[in-house]
Order: structure tokens, then sequence, then C-alpha cells
């Protein structure tokens, strides 16, 4: 029988020192966010599951929870991803003509961990720009996303940029099942030759050499001349390389300390994106840290079609690789039933200080907060001195 307290695999507790750094990553990334004029939403943590799902492909159903509505009788989902929320607020219930940009964040739950080591109830954080098609809103979220990684204190970042365009243009006119669909991008993603060989033992010369060339299209600038030379000459892979040719110049411009590459058959989420797409790592971590693109098909199923670009990340995530938050500085008061003394510890928190009362009996044991001055009595009246 297990223990009442044991909680269920990959859900955890954020204990003080945990919390109190993603709750300032939090702010700080809020702040980032609104600086780029992104407004926060609020999603519910619920709702009728094909509007969750709807345009998100298989992978994502597999990652939500699912329960009956008692009022209803309906199915529900517990979101394990808050990007088809935004598109359903932009398009539903603010519908605006112009450019709309949206950022979140709040928690997500999957049924299953998303890596080794990973939570099922990451804190997501992301932001999303809708209405405009053209690469100029690609690059501001990109410029955001490593804005906001910056300002989280990480190092060693490393891009990877791929276009969804590139597999659809070399499948096209190829007639290919979902299902089928689904193992030819696991395996390329896998970067699994031998399996990439063998699901398209049937399909024309062309498709089968330029699928298996994918899965070698992994590096530097370079990789953009060879899949040129090497890829189909198609419009479709044409135009999604010139795209990424100039997000990349422009990246290697703004962000000289970013490493800049390329992974041409990383198409983790391809159902879910229609262009360009990213990820991003960091010092300290074996899994990217923030993933995005552009997927101008999420709104669909909502009544507007509108060209979409975002990213997303974990905030648990992000804070235990992120630079150490320092504790906060705070005044130690004694407790006493003395008027003055309770007078003088609301004015300082009403002036923004931190006052940790030690109650009687008790030393202080709050390891969050670093002590360095005293409240102290100075005839009348009392007085802050440093330790």
């Amino acid at each position: 029988m297990s223990s009442a307290w044991l909680l269920p695999e990959h859900i955890a507790d954020v204990l003080p020192a945990e919390a109190r750094r993603i709750e300032e990553l939090r702010r700080s990334l809020l702040d980032v966010a609104r600086s780029y004029g992104c407004e926060l939403v609020m999603p519910p943590l619920l709702e009728h599951l094909e509007s969750l799902l709807t345009g998100t492909g298989h992978e994502l159903d597999l990652r939500t929870f699912k329960l009956v509505d008692q009022l209803s009788g309906r199915t529900l989902g517990v979101r394990a991803d808050t990007t088809p929320q935004a598109a359903r607020i932009d398009a539903h219930l603010l519908n605006r003509s112009g450019v709309t940009r949206l950022c979140y964040c709040g928690p997500v739950l999957h049924t299953l961990p998303v890596a080794p080591h990973a939570t099922r109830e990451p804190l997501q954080f992301g932001a999303e720009i809708f209405g405009h098609a053209g690469l100029e809103a690609d690059l501001e979220v990109l410029d955001l996303a490593l804005d906001s990684l910056v300002r989280a204190g990480l190092s060693g970042l490393v891009i990877d940029m791929a276009d969804a365009r590139i597999v659809r243009g070399v499948l096209a006119g190829l007639p290919i099942d979902a299902m089928a669909l689904a193992d030819v991008v696991s395996a390329l993603t896998a970067k699994d030759a031998a399996r990439v060989a063998e699901l398209s033992a049937r399909f024309p010369a062309e498709t089968r050499q330029a699928l298996a060339k994918l899965t070698t299209l992994y590096g530097g600038a370079e990789v953009l001349e060879v899949a040129r030379r090497e890829l189909p000459s198609r419009p479709l892979i044409h135009a999604a390389l010139d795209d990424l040719q100039w997000l990349a110049a422009q990246l290697r411009h703004s962000h000289p300390e970013v490493s800049v590459g390329f992974d041409l058959s990383d198409l983790s989420g391809y159902a879910y994106y229609s262009g360009g797409r990213f990820a991003i790592y960091a010092a300290g971590a074996s899994e990217a840290i923030l993933r995005g693109g552009r997927y101008d098909e999420v709104g669909a199923v909502f009544g507007r079609n509108r060209p979409a670009v975002g990213f997303s990340m974990d905030l648990k995530g992000i804070s235990a690789i992120a630079s150490e938050v320092p504790r906060h500085a705070a005044i130690r008061a004694p407790w006493a039933d003395d008027a003055s003394l309770r007078a003088a510890i609301r004015d300082l928190r009403r002036q923004g200080e931190t006052v940790v009362c030690v109650l009687p009996g008790h030393d202080h044991e709050a390891q969050e907060y670093d002590c360095d001055r005293e409240l102290v009595a100075a005839g009348a009246s009392w007085v802050v001195r440093g330790l």
C-alpha cells in the first residue's frame, strides 16, 4: 500500500527556494514580453476536448488528460499546450483585423513526460503573434525568445532551425496516408536512416534519395547550400530555404553570441507547424529548452485562418539551469505587544521592505530571506540597523 504523501510519477511539489526562482523568472519574462507589446491572457485549464485538439495532430492527443464534464456529459481535456487556446482567443473572442501579440504563463498537464526526467506538470510560458504572414513576425518571435532566455541568465545558446515545408515539398504529389506519414516523420526526426529507407522503399527514386539526404542535413550554414543542390528543385523547398537563410542572417547580426545552425530533419510537432520552426538549446540542458515556429492553420477551426507564429517553454525546466537568484534582503524584527513596534513594522512594509517577525520561542528559520538588518528599539522609537 503506497503512502498517502507520495505523489504520482513525474509530479512534484515546488519548495520555497525553487518556487521563488520560478516566480521571479515568470515576472521577469512577462516583463520582457510586455516590452514587445504582448498582451497577457489567462485561458482556462480545461476545455471541451475538440477545442483543445483540433488542428494540433495526434501527438498532442496522446499527451492530453481527458475527463467527462458532470454538467454536460461532454468530454473535456486538461490542456497540454496553451497555443490552441491562444488561437481560439485571437480568432473568436478578440476578433481583431490587425496584428495581435499575446503572451501567457500557466500550468499544463501531460499524460506522459516528454523526456526521461521531465515533469508532467510544466509551467508553460509562451508568446504568439497573430495576423502577419511575413518573416518580420517570425524574426520578432525569435528575438523575443532569445531575449527571454538571456534575461533568465542562460548561456551557450544554440538555435537549430528547420521548416516543415521542406518535407512537404519532398513528398509533394505522393499518395501517403496519415499513419505512414507519421512513421516517416518519426524516423526523420530520429535520424534513423535505415528506418527511413525501409519506409520509403516503394517511393519514387527522387523522393527516396531526398529523404535519405534529409537525415544528414544538420550543422552550420553549409547545410542550406547542400540542401539547394541535393533536394528536389521545387518552389516550396526553395522558398523555405530562402526564408531560413534570411532569418539566420538577421539572428547572426542581432545576436552574435548565439550559435545559429540548421537541422532540416528535426520535425518534432510536424502536424502542428506550417512553415519555419526552431528549437533552442542551452548550456546545462541535454534537451531543447524552447520550441516554436509558424503554425498558420491552428486557428482555422475557430473560423479565422489567421497567420500565427510563436514559441513556448517550461519555466520549471528553465529555472533548473538558470543563473542563481540571490536571496531577498529582509529586516528581522522582534515580536512584542507594543503598538509603536507594530506601527514601525507596518510602515516598513508599506515602503516595500520585507520584515520577518521572530515569533516567541523561535529563531528566524525562513531560509529564503537574507536578514541583513534588524529592527531595534532606540529610546521611544524603533530604528533599522545593519547586522
